[in-house]
């Protein structure tokens, strides 16, 4: 079998795509065009950087400014022992290239801000936010929302994931969650752990996503807020309305992220 574009050592390294009549040689082509920004190298990130690269996205954006610490790796699993002290776009950077050389990767080493998040995701078809505090869901909704640009969300919380899509007219992050909760309220894993394999269950389902919605099939979670809890091993999903009055998505909301204050609760005044 052969594909557009795809030459035989494509054609068999993505051979288990290939034979599939969902994605075929043409899905296989169009995510080898694909351009896709992951925010933040760690816990979430890691999972969807592994399973991106290995299903051939061709360019592939890695957004962080951090750098990598032995506490990281019980869960970042692009990242190596003798990584610790590199910046983790650098070191993830190099797994991706060890992985799958057709996989073109641009490292964007900086700390996700107002200044310069819409000039980031302007650049890619998905975005998959990978972050782990509010300001950066939020930066990351409103830029992506106001662009038109689809994303996955993810967030884990101690034996909790949770994970959902949100594309061009539907719901946004903002009608789920208008404000972020009060600072303090709920705790970051450096305070409360995390188990290790949950991100790796939430990240892995961020990259479904993400391909699905690259080749055009099936059905993601625009819409529905997926929950696991690994203590009960079970899922909820929980539908997400749109809110008419929504200060992103809804009728007279802002025209740009500068509008707003990422600071605190995030919130957006009514106008």
């Amino acid at each position: 079998m052969s594909g557009p574009g795809l030459d035989p050592t494509q054609l068999d390294r993505y051979s288990r795509h290939v034979i599939m009549d969902e994605i075929g040689p043409t899905g296989q082509a169009e995510l080898l065009d694909a351009r896709v920004l992951v925010v933040g190298a760690g816990g979430l990130g890691s999972p969807a950087i592994q399973y991106l690269a290995a299903a051939g996205v061709g360019e592939l954006g890695i957004a962080d400014d951090d750098t990598v610490e032995r506490s990281n790796l019980q869960r970042q699993i692009v990242h190596a022992d003798s990584d610790v002290g590199r910046k983790k776009v650098d070191s993830a950077a190099d797994f991706v290239t060890r992985l799958n050389p057709d996989v073109d990767v641009v490292t964007h080493d900086l700390r996700v801000s107002s200044g310069n998040i819409t000039e980031l995701v302007a650049d890619y078809d998905f975005v998959v936010d990978g972050s782990d505090n509010f300001r950066t869901r939020y930066l990351v909704n409103d830029a992506c929302t106001l662009a038109g640009v689809p994303f996955s969300h993810g967030a884990i919380y101690r034996f909790e994931g949770q994970v959902t899509t949100f594309t061009e007219g539907s719901p946004c992050y903002r009608c789920l969650f208008p404000e972020a909760p009060p600072e303090g309220t709920v705790p970051d894993c450096a305070t409360v752990g995390v188990l290790g394999a949950l991100p790796g269950v939430v990240g892995s389902i961020q990259a479904t996503e993400t391909a699905k919605h690259l080749i055009g099939v099936g059905e993601t979670l625009d819409g529905r807020l997926l929950v696991y809890d690994a203590m009960d091993m079970n899922f909820e999903e929980v539908p997400i309305a749109p809110n008419p009055d929504c200060p992103v998505c809804g009728e007279g909301g802002i025209e740009s992220v500068g509008e707003v204050e990422y600071t605190d609760s995030c919130a957006i005044a009514s106008t």
